[in-house]
């Protein structure tokens, strides 16, 4: 691609003025307390509501109504948390120790997430006056390891800002990104006015333009030196993102990196918990866990083993649900249904009746899901790697790592296992698609122990050069995330997450739809955040929850939901290009 403007076609200026009316939805201050009009042909009284998925979405919404004083079931076919748990390798733990402690990929709870916290500060724990909220631990800093290179440790906020201006901001960025190694100067500085450019596009031109194409054509990529393809294009949004820059929406990676640069700089009191947090001992002892007995205090219900099969319609709400389990299959009966269920699974239900009934609903099947998994290495001795995440920038699996042990509670040996195990190097493989240097196969092609060694030696050959942090013979075990299955001669995953292509904000469901009773939670819902995470999720619980409340007249207070950050600094520019989207005109920046 040249460096010419990305065009703003009459049609482009066209999907504005529908996803204007959206935007304006997505962006819009935190929900009121006081609810508002609705359609008669959208209510649907009583209070017992049958939730479909015990992941973050399903359990953010059964908190909402269940403070409210709904009759919640939530039915979950595997585990409680989701993508979200934690849980012990069974058969590892000594006499007196607990399991050692696996997981589907370690926590990150940027400062920029606010519905999350928000709601683990309800959720009581002994000892803490904040609930649960009091067990994140603020990071510090990352490694940065680079192929046969030795790795650097980096401060994750940017400090000793007085303020955030267009013209701070590039100088900033430019600063921040200065490490990359064998990257042209004037390509940093690119990459820094592109990063501007966004900050400083209105609403109407990140709906209407930047959601049409890529994050590598936003970013100009081709025709670049190959560490700007690969570290600053390619690499930042695989491990943070886990999505593919050659197909994500610009709009989606632009809102995260703004939210996380906000974070970081300390100029935002909403976002006053750091742009790096962890949790200070395993996801379920320090969360997940308290929040299940918290909500049956409430008198939530669960139903473990049984998930929906089918949405039965009749007189144009939902009139039962089917579910099943390996025990047996019945049918539920509530006045409100909320799918909260992987997207994948989701579109299972979509038979042509719903679909009859909101034809809407029909883009859930164009939505594009990929692969973000875990793995652990159990240590005899400590790495020495500095505390906080470890990202190996350029590695063909996009390899992020976390060094668990020095930021947790308590004595790890005394704890876990068999006592010998001194430390949890937890592992996020990003990337299933791309060829590895040891056995030159992607990691979908590899069985589970060839992809513990792939993992391994891609994390030495980022980390290792002149420091010897990791060492062959100090591997106890590992553990690969149990939702990886191999069967019928292919590699399966039950828990892939959304990933969000071009265009595919039109695709997503809302919590609400046409159908009166029948609500929608999940990664793939519109949230402000816009991106399968946690944050999203739990936001679309809420929204779920409100939407719940609305159909039945409810007057209590509706559940928050928090936008992300605008600052007053950027205003005047971005009303500037709202002008210039309205006429047809590019950016300024956009030279």
């Amino acid at each position: 691609m040249s460096d010419k403007p990305l065009t703003v076609t009459r049609r482009t200026a066209l999907r504005a003025g529908l996803a204007a009316g959206a935007a304006l939805a997505v962006t819009a201050p935190a929900t009121a307390a006081t609810p508002g009009p609705r359609s008669p042909l959208l209510r649907s009284g009583g209070r017992t509501v049958a939730i479909f998925g015990g992941g973050m979405a399903g359990l953010s919404a059964a908190h909402e109504l269940a403070e409210r004083g709904y009759q919640v079931t939530v039915y979950e076919p595997a585990y409680l948390g989701g993508k979200a748990r934690s849980l012990g390798v069974p058969g590892t733990g000594g006499p007196g120790r607990q399991d050692l402690p696996g997981e589907h990929g370690f926590r990150f709870f940027p400062g920029c997430y606010r519905n999350v916290p928000d709601t683990m500060s309800r959720i009581p724990f002994p000892g803490n006056p904040n609930g649960v909220l009091d067990n994140l631990v603020r990071v510090e800093g990352t490694v940065a390891g680079f192929e046969n290179s030795a790795p650097i440790f980096l401060p994750v906020e940017l400090g000793g800002l007085t303020q955030l201006t267009p013209q701070v901001l590039q100088s900033t960025l430019v600063g921040a990104f200065g490490f990359v190694p064998e990257l042209p100067a004037h390509e940093l500085a690119f990459f820094a006015k592109q990063m501007t450019m966004w900050f400083t596009s209105s609403t109407e031109r990140r709906f209407g333009q930047w959601e049409y194409v890529t994050w590598e054509q936003i970013m100009r990529a081709e025709g670049k030196s190959a560490a700007y393809r690969r570290y600053l294009v390619n690499a930042l949004t695989r491990i943070t993102v886990a999505a593919k820059p050659q197909t994500s929406s610009a709009r989606t990676i632009g809102t995260i990196g703004e939210a996380l640069v906000l974070a970081g700089s300390g100029l935002v009191p909403e976002f006053s918990g750091g742009v790096d947090r962890i949790l200070n001992r395993p996801t379920n002892a320090a969360w997940i866990d308290p929040w299940v007995t918290h909500l049956r205090g409430l008198g939530v219900r669960f139903v473990l083993g049984q998930g929906a099969r089918a949405l039965h319609l009749a007189g144009g709400r939902i009139a039962s649900v089917t579910v099943s389990g390996a025990a047996a299959t019945t049918t539920v009966t509530a006045d409100h249904y909320v799918c909260a269920m992987p997207v994948d699974r989701v579109v299972d239900l979509l038979s042509p009746a719903i679909l009859d009934a909101d034809p809407r609903l029909a883009g859930m099947r164009e939505l594009v899901t990929d692969w973000m998994v875990g793995i652990q290495y159990f240590l005899r001795r400590p790495s020495d790697i500095p505390e906080g995440h470890i990202a190996a920038l350029g590695s063909p699996w996009a390899i992020t790592a976390l060094r668990q042990a020095p930021m947790w509670v308590g004595d790890f040996a005394a704890t876990y296992g068999d006592g010998s195990v001194v430390e949890c190097l937890s592992v996020d493989i990003s990337d299933w698609d791309t060829p590895g240097i040891l056995y030159g196969r992607t990691a979908k092609d590899c069985g589970v122990a060839e992809i513990a060694t792939e993992v391994w030696a891609q994390l030495k050959g980022w980390l290792n050069t002149g420091t010897g942090w990791l060492r062959d013979e100090d591997i106890h075990s590992w553990h690969l995330d149990p939702g990886i299955t191999w069967s019928g001669g292919g590699i399966h995953n039950a828990t892939p997450l959304l990933v969000n292509t071009v265009g595919s904000y039109d695709h997503r469901p809302d919590a609400r739809c046409a159908i009166p009773n029948l609500y929608f939670g999940g990664d793939h819902v519109r949230s402000h955040i816009d991106l399968a995470t946690m944050e999203g999720a739990n936001e679309s619980g809420r929204a779920a929850a409100n939407a719940i409340l609305d159909a039945a007249d409810d007057p209590a207070p509706r559940a928050t939901c928090f936008p992300l950050v605008d600052l007053p600094a950027f205003a005047a520019a971005k009303a500037l290009d709202a002008d210039r989207f309205r006429a047809g005109l590019p950016h300024l920046l956009d030279l």
